[in-house]
Formats: C-alpha cells, structure tokens, sequence
C-alpha cells in the first residue's frame, strides 16, 4: 500500500539542463520496510545495508544493500537534510530518544504466543 503523503518519482527529472527518464516498477514501488541502516564505506565507495529486525528474532536480514560513490554519499546527506528539514517544518520535530536502540527489540510489548 503506497503512502499518499510520498510524492510518486516523476518520469523525467531535470539535471544540469538534461533530461532523464526515471522508470519505476510496481514491484520496486511498493518499497521495502527496514528499521535499521548499516553504513560502511571504502576510498571509493559507501555501502548501505537496510535491514529488518523483528521481535523475537536473534536473526536481523538484510532487505537491500546500495553501493554508491562518496560523491553520491553526500548528495544523499544533503537531500536528507534539507527533506527532514521540510518534514520537521511542517510535521513537528522527529522524537530522538536513544542514541542505538538496545538489541535485541522487544518493541516495547510482551510476547504473543498462537
């Protein structure tokens, strides 16, 4: 199910005066659910791993990993900046309780049991 609240990818982005077509599939539209990010990163790349850790599991699985260049890593920081900037702005500030989470999640519930 799509947030309404996220703006689709437009089908032409502008960049340095050129156009490029951008294709999204309904497969990669749907999106991936990930509650924990790994960062690492060598002279000539940053490696991104969105993992899913879920309650009960001592087992987290990588969902996707993005291999970028450094250049790209910044741009990413600035575009995430300047966007929980505009979120903040008009949503209210974003709640910074804990430096790391404590592991393993227990997301602050007792467990059921079928």
């Amino acid at each position: 199910m799509a947030d309404k609240n996220i703006p689709p990818v437009p089908e032409e982005v502008q960049d340095q005066g050129n156009q490029i077509n951008i294709e999204l599939s309904e497969e990669v539209a749907e999106g991936i659910y990930s509650n924990l990010a790994m960062i690492a990163h060598s002279n000539s790349e940053f490696v991104i791993d969105f993992i899913r850790l879920m309650p009960g599991v001592p087992k987290a699985k990588v969902k996707s990993r993005i291999v970028i260049t450094p250049e790209h890593a910044k741009r990413l920081l600035g575009a995430l900046s300047d966007n929980i900037r505009r979120y903040e702005e008009t949503f209210g500030g974003i709640k910074h309780t804990q430096e790391m989470p404590p592991y393993p999640f227990n997301f602050g519930g007792t467990m059921g049991e079928a």
